[in-house]
């Protein structure tokens, strides 16, 4: 068996402004998008919401995130989840903390901890919590 989790990020109308800073800031390609007034949905939009990303589909290295803006009355916070970012690279974990912080909330400050030479944890501006790992080079015995 084997387990392959799709990832899917609601945001309450900035899905576009979300991936696009994604897409810099962890140098993602943005795949795919599809406003609400284009797709099959569009009767179901709420007003003035035509232009609102209805799906989206970004790809960061091997991986791929989907996303949308849920309707007002639909939107709920996200919690009790976090995007793990695991990097090989101290300099890069910086980097990819430093702009996903930027307007946001740091939970925990990128640090060196027992496991990690750099961990930390932040939710961003647009409300998704992520944690940044860049765990120690294993040592060889002898």
């Amino acid at each position: 068996m084997k387990l392959n989790p799709q990832i899917s990020l609601a945001f309450n109308g900035q899905c576009e402004a979300a991936f696009r800073c994604y897409e810099q800031c962890l140098n993602g390609t943005i795949a795919f998008t599809l406003t609400w007034g284009n797709s099959p949905m569009a009767g179901e939009a709420p007003p003035g919401w035509d232009a609102k990303i209805y799906h989206a589909t970004l790809k960061i290295g091997d991986a791929v995130v989907m996303g949308g803006d849920l309707p007002p009355n639909r939107y709920e916070q996200p919690k009790g989840f976090s995007l793990v970012l695991q990097m090989d690279d101290s300099v890069a974990a910086e980097r990819a903390f430093q702009a996903l912080a930027e307007n946001g909330r740091i939970e925990m400050p990128l640090q060196e901890t027992f496991w990690a030479s750099r961990f930390g944890a932040l939710v961003d501006q647009f409300g998704i919590p992520w944690s940044i790992n860049c765990e120690r080079a294993v040592e060889a015995t002898q």
